[in-house]
């Protein structure tokens, strides 16, 4: 461990000087400080660190930055900034917790004269930062975790399809907590299998191929966006989609790649949706099933705008309600 040498004020009246607590983020490369940062580190008389394998630590003594490795109490701290020196304090992972509660019960108490206190932020987070510490977390539990270790493609499948219907609720309900919670459990699944495909031993892929593959995807099919090409309204842009990806994979049929193990009613919606956007005038097909009439009510719902689904769903629940009515029940329950 380094150590730092304690400067007494020469009287009550001295510069009571400066403390900086440098904060740096982990999912930021190293060495990728800002440059109130930098200035802050070269302008400071002493910076201490209280964790030796800090990984900004090699960067800063290559810059040449003399870093102590010493953990000083509140009470040291002040006494380091006696007679105007700057002391840089490079926060640890938990903040520096202890540090600075000290810091604040010796400010609280009056009979201190305390430095200057200032707070720097050295890096920040970009946008979608923290899926980098679910990345990590999913590799930790993928190796550590007997359950999760033994997952496969196959077994988590049914996990999908109910994160995703819970998901639909959530939206169709309008509760804004309950989706964010939902959508995390889907953004897992995502994760989840992306970590167990890097495990196969003739084609593995990662997260980032699945990241690198969907952005490459999203720039080529929105020209309109990316490009020279233009798309005035939501039809033109569904009408480009639909081209690009049946040039992509040089699809015969509009019907290719939709699933037909959907439900029902989203399944003859899409059909619907790809003949028309395809300017394909198909009579449906005339039966005395009550599958054709439902092919015609969800044709019908589409053509409107209406996802038949989503209004079976709502219907559905007018309906569960009537029924709680009948059993003198509350008309909502929790799901």
């Amino acid at each position: 461990m380094g150590y730092f040498r304690i400067v007494n004020a020469s009287s009550p009246a001295a510069d009571p000087g400066r403390i900086v607590l440098l904060t740096t983020s982990h999912r930021v490369a190293p060495g990728l400080l800002s440059w109130p940062a930098w200035e802050a580190l070269r302008a400071a008389d002493t910076v201490l660190c209280a964790d030796g394998a800090h990984p900004q630590l090699p960067y800063l003594r290559e810059a040449g930055i003399e870093v102590s490795e010493a953990a000083p109490t509140a009470q040291e701290l002040i006494d380091a900034c006696a007679g105007g020196r700057t002391v840089v304090v490079v926060a640890t992972g938990e903040g520096e917790p202890a540090l600075t509660d000290g810091l604040a019960r010796l400010a609280g108490s009056g009979r201190v004269r305390m430095p200057d206190l200032e707070l720097l932020p050295a890096s920040y987070d970009l946008p979608g930062a923290r899926l980098l510490d679910l990345v990590q977390v999913m590799d930790r539990i993928r190796v550590e975790c007997p359950w999760s270790s033994r997952q496969t493609h196959e077994g988590l499948a049914k996990y999908g399809i109910e994160e995703s219907y819970e998901l639909v609720e959530a939206i169709e309900a309008g509760d804004r907590e309950e989706l964010r919670e939902e959508l995390g459990d889907v953004l897992l699944q995502v994760v989840f299998h992306s970590r167990i495909a890097e495990e196969h031993p003739e084609t593995p892929f990662s997260i980032d191929d699945v990241a690198g593959g969907i952005v490459a995807k999203l720039i080529h099919r929105h020209p309109h966006v990316f490009g020279d090409a233009v798309a005035e309204t939501p039809e033109d842009v569904k009408a480009h989609w639909l081209r690009t990806k049946a040039e992509e994979k040089r699809r015969t049929s509009v019907t290719e790649g939709i699933p037909l193990g959907q439900p029902g009613l989203a399944l003859a919606a899409k059909l619907a949706s790809r003949a028309r956007l395809a300017g394909l005038d198909v009579p449906l097909p005339e039966g005395d099933d009550i599958g054709y009439a439902l092919l015609a009510l969800a044709a019908r719902a589409e053509a409107a705008g209406t996802d038949p689904e989503t209004a079976l769903r709502a219907a559905a629940r007018t309906y569960r309600d009537a029924i709680r009515k009948a059993e003198g029940l509350p008309d909502t329950v929790e799901e």
